[in-house]
């Protein structure tokens, strides 16, 4: 707090950052919601159009490839459009996928629908964490970084928040009929709104500086520099190093992400490597398949979706422990308190699932070990939340150089999505054959976080972006 005061940075100023930043943040809490209704829809819609496992676990994942190609478009739009207007694409993409998706001929038609959400998802989970890094001071970016989490996490539980009110409007099933639609289309139309507000907010947010001097758009970057980083800044001093760290003019290309070792920067390996385990110690089995999973061991279609939005506001809680200590505990240290509660969580949800039994073609666990279970998966959640959840996105805001920022937060987000995929599409066929050791994988790629990141990850607290190489 000090290094702000000391730098002239008014609460005014301040003020507007974070309303700045909150505006951006909407396309997270989007991501959020698109991401996770899912989870409450899945059981209607595979009613409605009588289909089967495999069907639905293509619809599930088919927004994770869609994502993922949204993520991979990012950047490049981004550099030549702005960080702005890709929000706007991002927002009318959202809305018009919400109307689809509410409305769809056939499963497949659904599909396609999901697919184009997932574009939103993609370019949204790029465009925040790029643009609020790039407006936000200093002293003041890692908090202001996890916006993006704190908005996503938001958009989850208010996700959950729905199903339960449409399946509780709907008698307890998300098939009856609400007016003219079941439930479970309300529960994926509903995005449409939150979807207009972010194409308001971004509208009238400014452009991020670091973009429009790279366009040549100096007068206007000064302005918008004036605006967010408050009195006693020089302000000319800052452009010119902008301006010269950036290349003005020059458009970064994938082949500036090369490098000497393994085809790549050691940076975007880096960065990667952050989405990969982000990913791949299971956190969205949670929200993907929390509902059904809590079925299959004999909890009720609402209450399991009630069980699904309390996970969703402790993932909140643990998201707001992050931003209070993000910015004065560290990256890392978070990072790696995080890896060791999420392995042991995870491990605990193992020794629990491996004393199932089926019974009548599902999943029964003993009550020690379905509460063991249930709880185990909440501790997950927190220490997710407090950690991985929040940091990496910070992280991947921040740890690139300016010139290869926006196409490397691609890159990176790519891989995120892929591995998102992977782990979704794979988790119902692993729950079918082990879920005990499905959990169990999950503990272990956590115990290797911990290493990656106590070996290969550098603290980034307090570092202005222009020292960032």
């Amino acid at each position: 707090m000090a290094g702000a005061a000391s730098s002239g940075t008014s609460g005014e100023h301040i003020g507007r950052v974070v309303f700045i930043a909150g505006a951006a943040a909407v396309g997270g809490f989007l991501f959020g919601y698109d991401s996770a209704v899912i989870n409450g829809a899945v059981t209607g819609i595979r009613k409605y159009f009588t289909v089967g496992a495999v069907e639905i676990g293509l619809v599930v994942a088919v927004a994770l490839l869609g994502s993922a190609l949204g993520a991979w478009i990012a950047g490049g739009l981004a550099d030549r459009w702005g960080r702005t207007r890709m929000m706007q694409v991002a927002a009318v993409v959202f809305a018009v996928s919400s109307v689809g998706q509410a409305l769809p001929l056939s499963i497949w038609d659904l599909g396609l629908w999901r697919a184009l959400a997932g574009v939103g998802i993609g370019i949204a989970s790029v465009i925040g964490p790029a643009y609020i890094a790039e407006v936000a001071p200093a002293a003041y970016r890692g908090r202001l970084g996890s916006f993006q989490q704190l908005a996503i996490v938001l958009g989850i539980a208010v996700s959950q928040l729905v199903n339960y009110v449409m399946a509780e409007l709907a008698g307890g099933n998300v098939n009856n009929r609400l007016l003219w639609l079941e439930g479970w289309q309300w529960m994926l139309g509903a995005c449409v709104v939150p979807a207009a507000v972010y194409l308001i907010f971004a509208t009238i947010i400014p452009e991020s500086p670091r973009f429009l001097v790279a366009a040549g758009r100096l007068s206007e970057a000064r302005e918008v520099l004036s605006r967010v980083e408050g009195r006693g800044v020089d302000l000319d001093a800052q452009l010119a190093e902008i301006q010269r760290l950036l290349r003005s003019r020059y458009r970064p290309r994938l082949r500036d992400l090369r490098g000497p070792r393994f085809g790549l920067l050691p940076i975007v390996w880096t960065g990667m490597l952050l989405s990969f385990f982000q990913q791949f110690v299971g956190i969205n089995v949670i929200f993907y398949y929390s509902a059904s999973l809590w079925q299959a061991v004999g909890i009720n279609q609402a209450s399991s979706l009630l069980i699904s939005f309390s996970t969703s506001l402790i993932n909140i809680l643990g998201t707001c422990v992050s931003m209070a200590l993000v910015d004065r505990v560290g990256r890392r240290p978070l990072l790696m308190i995080g890896s060791v509660g999420m392995a042991v969580s995870l491990a605990t949800a193992a020794w629990a699932f491996g004393s199932g039994v089926q019974r009548g073609g599902q999943v029964a666990l003993p009550p020690m070990e379905g509460t063991a279970a249930l709880v185990a998966a909440n501790v997950f959640v927190l220490f997710y939340g407090l950690s991985w959840g929040v940091v990496v996105w910070v992280l991947l805001g921040e740890i690139f150089p300016n010139r290869i920022r926006a196409i490397a937060l691609s890159v990176a987000a790519t891989v995120q999505w892929l591995a998102n995929w992977l782990i979704t599409v794979s988790f119902p066929s692993l729950s079918e054959w082990n879920l005990a050791g499905a959990y169990l994988g999950y503990a272990f790629f956590a115990v290797l976080s911990f290493f990656f990141v106590l070996f290969g990850v550098k603290e980034t607290k307090g570092r202005r972006l222009e020292e960032m190489g």
